[in-house]
Formats: structure tokens, sequence, C-alpha cells
């Protein structure tokens, strides 16, 4: 393994408007998660010029972009996280609210889900930290102001 194989790939943990539920994504052709529910997201690329230009081009390609959300770029819940092959992964979650426009999954995912957050638990098959990481998420919310959110 090189010494510096290393990826950054956000999360975006985005809550429905009333904020009872989260939107979770089946994915699909994938080797380490096929048919596994995950937040959308990936890994930043290279031409990305900023953290939230990486953020809004994962969410266009994952659920398109008349799928509108508001985000807060500023705070991230980061996970480290080791795949299956030895990568090393920083995955920063992102706090986010839906405002307008529907889901058109890319070709990553084969199905959508508004999991209510008091379902999670239950919930399966799921990333094992997504009831983790909403909770972490719940308490972004409470601390935010309406400024630190950009729609995107």
């Amino acid at each position: 393994m090189e010494k510096y194989n290393f990826q950054f790939c956000q999360k975006i943990v985005v809550f429905s408007k009333d904020r009872q539920s989260v939107l979770l994504c089946k994915r699909k052709d994938e080797k380490d998660y096929d048919g596994v529910f995950s937040f959308i997201g990936g890994k930043m690329e290279i031409g990305d010029e900023s953290i939230l230009a990486g953020l809004k081009r994962e969410k266009d390609e994952e659920v398109g972009p008349e799928f509108k959300i508001k985000i807060n770029p500023k705070y991230s819940a980061n996970i480290f996280f080791i795949k299956k092959n030895g990568l090393r992964m920083i995955l920063p979650h992102y706090y986010a609210i839906h405002q307008s426009g529907e889901i058109e999954l890319g070709a990553e995912y084969s199905e959508f889900n508004w999991v209510r957050i008091d379902d999670l638990e239950k919930f399966e098959p799921k990333i094992k930290n997504i009831p983790d990481s909403v909770r972490e998420m719940m308490l972004f919310m409470q601390i935010q102001q309406a400024e630190d959110l950009i729609k995107i």
C-alpha cells in the first residue's frame, strides 16, 4: 500500500423538512457495501474548488440537481474508517435539510428511503454507524444558526 494512500469521503445526512426522517440510499454494484443503505456523498476530487463544491457535485450526481438541500459546510462529525482493502478514510458527516425537488437516483444507487429517526436502529440493511451519525447531527441541529445553512 502507498504511504500516502488516503481518502477524504464526505457524507451528507439529509433530514426531511419536518426533521423526523433521514434520507438513506441503497448502494448498487459496490465492492464493500452492495445492497446496503447509506448516506449520500463521496470522495473529494482534484477538480473540486472547495468542500462545498465537492458536496454539491456529489449531491447532484447521486440524487439529482433538482433535489435541493440547505447544508452546513462549516461543521462535520468526522469518522475514521478502514475499508476491507486497507484504505483509510476520513468520513466527515455534514448536516443538511431537504428544501425542494424530487430525488433522481444516480447510477450508484438502486432505491432510496426516508427513514424515520425512531426507526433507524431496526432499519436494515444499513451502514452500522448511521444511528450514531444521526444523533451527532441532531446535536448540530440545536446549535446552528439559519445563516450557517447554504442552499445547494
